[in-house]
C-alpha cells in the first residue's frame, strides 16, 4: 500500500465532497435523527459504493491499455475540475426531505447510495484506480476522506459550512481535479513524445 496515494486520495475526495449535497443531507438527517444511526448509514452506503468503484477500477486496470485508461481518466478529471468550479456558483442545494418508513440506518444508507452512485467523486476514484493500479490505497484515501466529510456533517455540518465558504471548498477541489487530469494526460504524451525525443537528441 501506498502512503502517497492514500494520502493523495484522501485530499482530492475530501475536497471534492466538501460542501456537496450529500454532505448537505447529511447535516439534514442528523438534524432530524439521532446522530449515530445516521453516520452508521452515511458511512455504510459510502464503504458499499467505493467497492464497487475499486473493483470496476481494478477491472479497466488489468484489461484496458494503461494509455488508453491515462487519456480518460486525465478527460474524466478535467471535467470534475470544470463542473466543480461551475458548482462554486450555484445557491446552495436544498435539504434532503424527510423520508418516512424503515429504521433510521437504512433510510440513510439508501438517501446517500443513490445520491451518490455515478456521481463525480465515485467516478474519480474508478479513475484514480485505474490511473494507478493501486486499488486499496486509493479504497482507503477515498473511504476514509468520504466518512470524515460524512462525520464533520452529522457533528459540526452547519458551524463548519458557516465559515467555510462552500464555493471556497468547491474552487479548491477544481483545481485539484484539474492538477491530477494534467498529470494524467502528460503521462502518456510523455511516452508517444519519448522516442521523438531520443531521435532528436541522439549525437550523430
Amino acid at each position: 500500500m501506498s502512503l502517497t496515494v492514500v494520502l493523495s486520495s484522501f485530499a482530492l475526495l475530501f475536497l471534492a465532497e466538501m460542501g456537496d449535497k450529500t454532505q448537505l443531507m447529511t447535516m439534514t438527517l442528523a438534524h432530524r435523527y439521532r446522530a449515530l444511526p445516521v453516520a452508521i448509514g452515511v458511512c455504510a452506503a459510502f464503504l458499499v459504493l467505493n467497492l464497487l468503484a475499486v473493483a470496476v477500477g481494478e477491472v479497466l486496470f488489468r484489461y484496458v491499455p494503461r494509455s488508453a485508461v491515462l487519456l480518460v481518466a486525465g478527460a474524466m478529471f478535467l471535467f470534475f475540475a470544470w463542473k466543480s468550479w461551475r458548482d462554486a456558483g450555484e445557491p446552495e442545494e436544498e435539504a434532503a426531505e424527510r423520508r418516512g418508513g424503515g429504521g433510521v440506518v437504512l433510510s440513510s444508507f439508501a438517501l446517500i447510495f443513490v445520491a451518490e452512485l455515478g456521481d463525480k467523486t465515485q467516478l474519480a476514484l474508478i479513475a484514480l484506480v485505474a490511473s494507478t493500479g493501486d486499488a486499496w490505497s486509493v479504497f482507503t484515501g477515498a473511504t476514509l476522506a468520504l466518512w470524515s466529510v460524512s462525520l464533520l456533517g452529522v457533528a459540526v455540518g452547519s458551524t463548519l459550512l458557516s465559515r467555510v465558504p462552500r464555493a471556497y471548498m468547491h474552487r479548491v477541489a477544481a483545481l485539484m481535479f484539474a492538477i491530477f487530469g494534467v498529470l494524467a494526460l502528460a503521462q502518456p504524451l510523455m511516452s508517444w513524445l519519448e522516442p521523438w525525443v531520443g531521435m532528436i537528441v541522439r549525437p550523430m
